[in-house]
């Protein structure tokens, strides 16, 4: 059973490197894509994403945090403010940044409930095994090691059948249709 945030905080305040590995794994990957949809450049959000958690970990025993994922979300965008005050910044930077910060309307509701249907029933036609790891994996948000253990898999084959999931939902998803969901996933669940 996948620890919750407050165990893996806890842990963290003691020096745990495990707990933070956990941390890690459970929310870069959000972070990154977060990151991505404004700036556009892999080197720079990699880097924000390297700033936020080590200063989670360097500041791991003076920080009170209680609700770790929207620790996280503000610890990137104030990342993402330090970045775009340090350089110039195109027009299109600050309009993506107002975009991902602005409350959603009907129609991009709409959109999402759209894109969330496409992505169920793509979800659904995969085959069984992939299809139950793929759902531990994005929507109950396993790492890759817990559901090895829970499905006695090996690590790798588990990677393999995600990687085999993602190629399939990538073939049938255009790449702004991709984005958009990752991108409203992230908005609505942050």
């Amino acid at each position: 059973m996948p620890e919750n945030d407050q165990e893996l905080l806890s842990r963290l305040k003691k020096g745990d490197v495990l707990a933070y590995e956990e941390i890690y794994s459970k929310y870069a990957e959000r972070l990154f894509f977060y990151a991505m949809n404004i700036f556009k450049q892999q080197e720079l959000c990699e880097d924000i994403l390297q700033n936020v958690f080590i200063h989670l970990w360097e500041k791991r025993k003076e920080h009170n945090i209680t609700h770790l994922k929207a620790y996280l979300h503000q610890a990137v965008k104030f990342q993402i403010f330090k970045m775009l005050r340090n350089q110039r910044f195109t027009h299109e930077d600050l309009t993506r940044l107002n975009i991902v910060d602005a409350s959603l309307n009907a129609s991009r509701k709409m959109e999402f409930d759209e894109l969330e249907s496409l992505v169920k029933n793509l979800v659904n036609n995969l085959s069984p095994r992939c299809r139950e790891i793929f759902i531990m994996s994005r929507f109950e948000e396993k790492s890759n090691k817990q559901i090895a253990e829970e499905l006695g898999l090996s690590i790798q084959s588990v990677k393999n059948q995600i990687s085999k999931a993602l190629k399939l939902l990538k073939e049938q998803i255009s790449p702004e249709q991709l984005a958009i969901y990752q991108l409203i996933l992230f908005i609505f669940f942050i």
